[in-house]
């Protein structure tokens, strides 16, 4: 039987989807790119904002069109079958099977199912099982790149987010699992492990009785072929002294960090439900660069919370302005069903929330050009990611950029470049995301 994989949503969902195909890829199962040779169809769904509900859904019934041709099977995994799995067969009758968030490795007996039943099937599991695989998952973010999922589900319970009603409470992953899929991913030719979770400043408290993200970095600096180890999702307020130190120490690990704050002011974190402040956020801000002067700052904002006002916005622009985060995402408010935060009063209206958010990119914009423009003159290591033969330029990143979110580096050199090289570049051109440079010989 062949089978196409489609995976929507984050590099978390990517993992999971990874760990099926590596299954399916164990029991004899061809895995293939094109639609029209699939046999089956797995959508390995999202539903975090309505956006990302509305594509899962569309691209379901774009598959649906192939049942006039070779395909047998719709199957849907992941959050959209997790959160809606008491009407999805009603509302999409296209769909022949679902698995839960945490249901993924029944991935198998669901197409024997299928095959044996020809009718609707589904694997659901507790949304607090760790599900785990006895197989090493396929690699398919490149053959240098790769996404290692450390723990699932979140405690949290912010006030926006639907997470946990999909995902359920947080599970770290047990340090040794964890430490064989990435000498397995070394050995296929990884070099940079990017270590996700809903959280990953929280691993091992579950687990272990206290925080060892690292404890768990460490060892992973451990694993020859491994050159740069990534960290994604370190919330604010459990960012601990071992880990600035291990950013510090560690040469494995890169001087960069996703710590997403959402807000800056008071009123505003409270409502959400975060277990931070203003004066917090800064401090941390400051103690890591105080120990990592050249750390690079990734943040994620929420544009729009209910009950936010013109003067709170205008508070958060001023603390962007003073601490010059390096990268920043904005994302309007999206009231989703199920969320505390859906039912608060002083809902914003959609333009003003785009207004907000447009006016924040714009002043990062600017920070992160006049950041850039620094840059130019020297000599900065890039991981070159591919050839771009329309500009031909290859094109790579810097420590201060992680895959798919942040910007690039189009480096200029007449002799080839293998993917995944690691090669000292002279930065010449800024732009506000991107660079441009040529090899040094």
């Amino acid at each position: 039987m062949n089978i196409l994989m489609v995976s929507l949503g984050c590099d978390k969902n990517l993992c999971d989807s990874e760990t099926m195909m590596g299954i399916l890829s164990a029991k004899g199962y061809n895995l293939t790119n094109d639609e029209n040779e699939a046999d089956a169809v797995i959508i390995n769904t999202c539903s975090f904002i309505k956006d990302a509900m509305e594509e899962s859904i569309n691209t379901i019934l774009e598959m649906a069109r192939l049942k006039e041709g070779r395909l047998k099977y719709i199957i849907v995994a992941g959050c959209l079958a997790e959160r809606y799995k008491n009407e999805i067969f009603d509302e999409i009758p296209e769909i022949d099977a679902c698995l839960g968030t945490t249901s993924f490795d029944k991935i198998v007996e669901v197409i024997n199912k299928l095959e044996e039943d020809n009718g609707k099937v589904v694997a659901y599991d507790s949304i607090d099982r760790l599900t785990t695989s006895d197989y090493h998952k396929a690699i398919t973010s490149g053959t240098f790149m790769g996404y290692l999922k450390i723990a699932e589900g979140c405690d949290k319970r912010c006030t926006y987010c639907a997470i946990p009603l999909m995902r359920g409470r947080y599970r770290s992953v047990p340090m040794e699992k964890l430490l064989d899929e990435a000498s397995y991913m070394a050995e296929n030719g990884i070099k940079e492990l990017v270590l996700v979770a809903q959280e990953t400043t929280c691993y091992g408290k579950d687990i272990y009785g206290k925080k060892c993200l690292h404890e768990l970095i460490q060892r992973l600096a451990g694993i020859e072929g491994i050159e740069w180890i990534r960290v994604m999702y370190c919330y604010p307020e459990e960012i601990y002294d071992e880990l600035i130190d291990t950013f510090k120490n560690e040469p494995k690990l890169l001087h960069y960090i996703d710590m997403p704050i959402q807000h800056s002011e008071d009123n505003i974190l409270r409502r959400m439900g975060r277990r931070t402040d203003r004066k917090s956020i800064i401090e941390v801000i400051n103690k890591l660069r105080a120990k990592v002067p050249d750390i690079a700052i990734r943040t994620s904002l929420i544009a729009g919370f209910p009950g936010e006002t013109e003067e709170e916005h205008q508070s958060l622009m001023e603390l962007l302005d003073e601490v010059e985060l390096d990268r920043v995402g904005v994302f309007t408010y999206s009231r989703e069903e199920g969320t505390a935060a859906a039912e608060f009063d002083n809902q914003i209206d959609e333009e003003t929330a785009e207004r907000w958010r447009d006016e924040i990119m714009e002043l990062c914009q600017e920070i992160s050009l006049d950041k850039n423009e620094t840059m130019i003159g020297k000599t900065v290591k890039v991981i070159i990611e591919g050839y771009s033969p329309e500009e031909d330029v290859y094109v790579g990143r810097t420590y201060k950029d992680a895959p798919g979110v942040d910007g690039l580096v189009f480096v200029e050199c007449d002799y080839e470049l293998i993917s995944g090289s690691i090669v000292d570049v002279v930065i010449n051109e800024a732009g506000p995301y991107d660079l441009i440079g040529c090899i040094i010989n």
